[in-house]
């Protein structure tokens, strides 16, 4: 049986599990595929959905960049269809967004000082800062307001209901939003899904 994800087929052959029904074993097989390789994510460029995320609805009726916002570079993998779901909720909140598609993020991790153990799906620089995964736009204008003496933001993994992680009903999975100070250290900044 083949499965398509964001970062392509994954096969997962019938086992015999007692414990676990097929569907249980396949989104085991997926989330390990999705959440071991940053980069990845489950929901594909051209997945046709019958609802519109809010991310995309925004994004339809956004108005011109704010001028008053700096540009944002977002460098992500060209198959995943949660990134380009993330910008789209950046330019529906202003941001004038370059999206440069990459073959290796762990060298732009690396540049910008993502600590480790806090990766995401997409890596992005704005106004001095990197924001790393899917971190909310107002998250990221208060950081922009406020200028801390830090190196960015990041949203580690992919929650739930995050900016470009939208669920069908609605839920957000609880998650924090941390700041990464300049000897690499984390504190909370916001937290979301309560």
């Amino acid at each position: 049986m083949a499965i398509r994800t964001g970062i392509g087929r994954v096969t997962v052959k019938r086992m015999s599990i007692s414990a676990m029904n097929t569907r249980n074993v396949l989104f085991a097989a997926i989330s390990v595929v999705s959440f071991s390789a940053l980069g990845a994510c489950t929901h594909p460029v051209d997945a046709q959905s019958s609802q519109p995320s809010s991310a995309t609805i925004h994004a339809a009726t956004a108005s011109s960049p704010d001028a008053s916002l700096p540009v944002m570079l977002v460098h992500k993998s060209a198959t995943c269809g949660c990134c380009g779901a993330w910008v789209d909720h950046m330019r529906a909140a202003g941001f004038n967004v370059d999206v440069r598609d990459v073959d290796d993020l762990d060298s732009v991790k690396s540049r910008v000082g993502i600590p480790a153990g806090k990766g995401s799906c997409h890596t992005a620089e704005v106004g001095g800062y990197f924001v790393e995964g899917h971190v909310p736009a107002l998250d990221i204008k208060r950081l922009l307001a406020e200028k801390p003496d830090a190196k960015g933001l990041v949203v580690p993994g992919m929650p739930a209901g995050s900016p470009g992680m939208e669920m069908p009903d609605g839920r957000v999975q609880p998650y924090v939003v941390e700041l990464v100070s300049r000897d690499g250290t984390t504190s909370d900044f916001a937290h979301h899904g309560h």
